[in-house]
């Protein structure tokens, strides 16, 4: 790069750095993309559903879903009126516990279809660990990796330290079996490594042994393979392991522009599988056509650029790592799920944050977001060299 051009991209970093946070900036249209995004998944979630309980004027999983998004908007004010020092120093005893909870999920956990990551929790719901192992995570490897002082780059050992912290919960996802959020967590780990000052040659070995194992297990497991297949020729298999994905094509098909109407989609009619869950998208695509995708994808796209803004804007590395993290946690399943439901990855069985039925994913996005909102809550609005200093 010349001289004339890294100046020029130090000047573009510093005015966007310096750009001050106020209820009208990057907080604001993180809280205008999530009530966007919260108030697209009610309406979906009532039209997904309702096609499940005919005979009731209100689904029940729909009231579950309500149900879930209050209890998370209530966590997530909670997580918002916390000071970034407290959650800081609850870090690696929530990782602690996360760990144990899935432990206790392995042991005793709720199978269904095959997949045990539930936890039965007596007189209320069920709950997934793999939800909190993701958030619980970011955390512990954000509080590790800002021990280090000023903005040297991020020590061998240290990294090593952080990392090693994504592998038990990575372990006991990948038995439970859950490869989607596996994956997940090493690419969040792997984000913060990076934005915490790891250089990228440090990742590639990491990277190839990871690439390995996936491919390992997808020829050990007839289940993971055949996801491949569909994937790779869906209309050839479109009885069988494409199916999911043919009847997704046909919704976003059948929705064109400006899509059929709310509650007039024909692919939840047992066509396309549990809808209400990792296909919504598709559903969005069917009713609200491609206005309603771009829509969903716009307030996904609203999360990241507020979310890098308020990183970019912390004072303290923490607070810097803990927002990017939340940031990720929260826009890069969106991106996986809305690849999938296009055909563009295989299936991986990863919600959309706000958007599908899960309800244990639905609380934690809330605290997620109420965490970021906090980092900005907590900023004292005096710009800091710590976001540019690694890109100059």
């Amino acid at each position: 790069m010349s001289p004339a051009a890294r100046q020029s991209t130090r000047r573009t970093n510093q005015r966007f750095a310096d750009t001050p946070l106020s209820a009208g900036g990057a907080d604001g249209a993180i809280m205008i993309s999530a009530l966007l995004l919260v108030s697209m998944g009610v309406v979906m979630s009532f039209s997904t559903t309702a096609t499940l309980a005919l005979e009731q004027r209100i689904p029940p999983l729909f009231l579950r879903h309500v149900g879930a998004l209050a209890l998370g908007l209530a966590a997530g004010f909670v997580a918002y009126r916390m000071p970034t020092a407290a959650w800081r120093r609850l870090a690696l005893p929530l990782w602690a516990i996360t760990v144990f909870m899935l432990v206790m999920t392995w042991w005793f956990g709720v199978e269904v279809k095959g997949a045990q990551r539930w936890l039965a929790l007596p007189g209320l719901m069920r709950f997934q660990p793999g939800e909190l192992a993701k958030f619980a995570t970011i955390l512990a490897v954000a509080a590790v990796i800002s021990r280090r002082e000023g903005h040297q780059e991020l020590s061998t050992r240290r990294a090593l330290i952080a990392a090693s912290l994504a592998l038990p919960p990575m372990l006991l996802l990948i038995v439970q079996p859950d490869l989607g959020n596996t994956l997940l967590t090493a690419v969040l780990v792997a984000s913060l490594l990076i934005v915490g000052g790891t250089r990228l040659a440090r990742l590639v070995v990491p990277a190839a042994v990871m690439g390995l194992f996936v491919v390992i297990y997808i020829a050990r497991n007839a289940y993971a393979l055949r996801r491949i297949t569909g994937f790779l020729d869906p209309w050839a298999n479109k009885l069988g392991e494409g199916y999911q994905l043919v009847q997704s094509m046909v919704a976003f098909g059948r929705g064109g522009l400006f899509g059929v109407g709310i509650g007039n989609g024909q692919q939840k009619l047992s066509y396309l599988a549990e809808a209400h869950t990792d296909f919504i998208l598709a559903l969005v695509a069917e009713e609200l056509g491609l206005l309603g995708v771009l829509i969903v994808l716009g307030g996904f796209a609203g999360l990241v650029v507020a979310g890098t803004r308020i990183a970019r804007q912390s004072v303290q590395r923490f607070d810097l790592l803990v927002a990017f993290g939340m940031t990720a946690l929260l826009t890069i399943p969106a991106l996986i799920n809305a690849s999938v439901v296009m055909g563009l990855l295989p299936t991986k069985g990863l919600t959309l944050p706000f958007l599908s039925y899960g309800r244990t994913s639905l609380i934690m996005s809330c605290i997620a977001l109420g965490v970021l909102l906090g980092v900005a809550r907590g900023s004292d609005q005096t710009p800091t060299r710590v976001g540019v200093a690694r890109w100059r």
